[in-house]
């Protein structure tokens, strides 16, 4: 009973943890799209900026209650944490830029196989035959849903491969943390934020410049601009920590399989409140095939041999510091 009990409320905060995750993502990429497309603040990169100040003031505000515990991140790993979570940001930003959009979700689906190769090689995880279809399935169907037109060219594509690796290893780098520190999802981002968000709101402005050939500083700010900005760095906060905590309980490719469900509710969305792309045969087909992905996704990597670490010694201690990171994400 106690055991069956113990399943029970794991399922339960891995769903909430989900949930969590999915609202707040698609939550900004809505406020994010009216923003931008509609009141033209097109400097992305100075507003991931904002996003981890915000999320810092946080984490800073939760310390002082006592809230957060204390915690320890060698500046080496935080450095390269913040390395490669930086590029991840940049070099998505300078992907849609100089490619096509449909190179620049070809990209984007790329991050699953490149996931499970740092897994396979790093974490020595395996995959059953059914993991690996379901996979397969998952990206067929949102390539159909959001690949259209596909052209490529040499910087473009260096850009990709950028973004691309500096993304997975990112999101690997944020389970293998928790594990390795036994670091809860705030203590990581109380580490974490502070520093991205010194560099990205340095780095931002030139970035967007270089990007855009307008500044920052001379865009128009008025009420209703200025509100979707707060609201944005709002959302953010659910959003930087839901993806640690999904990450910190999962994996990084769970986590970017089964988030592919927030691009179909992006699409969905985006044809209710923007009306600009219509739900044609072949999105809605396309969604269908990734849906089915999913939840033979989820059937397969839960049965036994579908995902699972080969034991080692240093898999054995990881695994003992995940159960402990697991436990602080559920106190928090």
């Amino acid at each position: 009973m106690a055991s069956a009990g113990k399943a029970d409320r794991k399922a339960s905060l891995d769903a909430a943890s989900w949930l969590f995750n999915v609202v707040t993502s698609v939550g900004i990429i809505i406020v994010n799209k009216s923003l931008m497309a509609t009141h033209g603040f097109s400097f992305a990169t100075t507003l991931t900026g904002l996003h981890f100040a915000t999320t810092t003031l946080l984490t800073v505000v939760l310390k002082w209650l006592g809230y957060i515990q204390p915690s320890q991140l060698p500046l080496p790993d935080l450095l390269k944490f913040v390395l490669f979570a930086n590029f991840s940001i940049v070099g998505m930003n300078v992907s849609l830029m100089w490619n096509s959009v449909g190179f620049y979700q070809i990209a984007k689906l790329t991050m699953i196989p490149v996931s499970c190769f740092l897994e396979v090689v790093l974490d020595n995880v395996r995959y059953s035959r059914g993991t690996k279809l379901s996979i397969t399935l998952v990206l067929l169907g949102v390539a159909v849903c959001t690949v259209t037109d596909v052209s490529v060219n040499a910087k473009g594509f260096i850009a990709a491969l950028v973004a691309v690796w500096s993304t997975a290893l990112q999101q690997h780098y944020v389970h293998s943390l928790q594990r390795k520190y036994s670091l809860g999802s705030f203590n990581l981002l109380g580490h974490t934020a502070p520093v991205q968000a010194a560099s990205l709101l340095i780095l931002g402005p030139f970035l967007d410049y270089w990007l855009t050939n307008e500044t920052v500083y001379s865009y128009d700010y008025h009420l209703i601009s200025t509100s979707l900005i707060v609201l944005s760095c709002t959302i953010a906060v659910g959003t930087n920590l839901s993806q640690f905590i999904c990450i910190g309980r999962f994996t990084a490719v769970s986590f970017q399989v089964l988030g592919h469900m927030k691009t179909i509710l992006v699409l969905i969305l985006g044809f209710i409140f923007f009306g600009k792309e219509g739900l044609n045969h072949q999105v809605v087909i396309g969604m269908f095939i990734a849906i089915l992905g999913m939840i033979w996704y989820g059937n397969a990597s839960s049965k036994p041999g579908g995902k699972e670490r080969l034991p080692s010694g240093k898999s054995q201690r990881n695994s003992g510091l995940l159960s402990e990171s697991s436990d602080v994400d559920e106190k928090v």
